[in-house]
């Protein structure tokens, strides 16, 4: 699978060069995606533009990644979805597990806000 990684202040954005996100591509990319955990920064933003489609398996992948993001502290964010992925994520219930912006501007954004989150959390502690 061909990614392109962009490396901002606070986090990484991963474009997928992909028409069809299947199973098997999505399986490959959460695994590659579970190693930024390991750097800094550890927040990613998934780039879907060039995404047509995508296969349940492929988004129920992405949902499970979201969610080990975020129990290890760190932001995951889906950007730039097409229309027909957007709709398939919705038929199938997952677009409201998941945490999606229209433009990588805006998921950054969001990054960012959680990151002051946690900060902040950490000091009341």
């Amino acid at each position: 699978m061909e990614v392109k990684t962009d490396t901002k202040e606070k986090f990484h954005v991963i474009g997928v060069a992909a028409l069809q996100l299947t199973a098997n591509l999505a399986e490959e990319l959460c695994g590659r995606l579970q190693q930024y955990l390991q750097v800094t920064p550890r927040n990613v933003v998934v780039n879907l533009k060039d995404v047509k489609s995508i296969e349940e398996e492929a988004a129920e992948c992405l949902v499970k990644s979201q969610q080990h993001f975020y129990e290890a502290g760190a932001s995951f964010v889906l950007c730039e979805l097409t229309p027909e992925v957007e709709q398939f994520l919705d038929e199938h219930d997952l677009l409201e597990l998941m945490n999606v912006t229209p433009t990588e501007s805006e998921a950054g954004d969001i990054v960012q806000m959680e990151e002051i989150e946690r900060e902040l959390l950490d000091e009341e502690e």
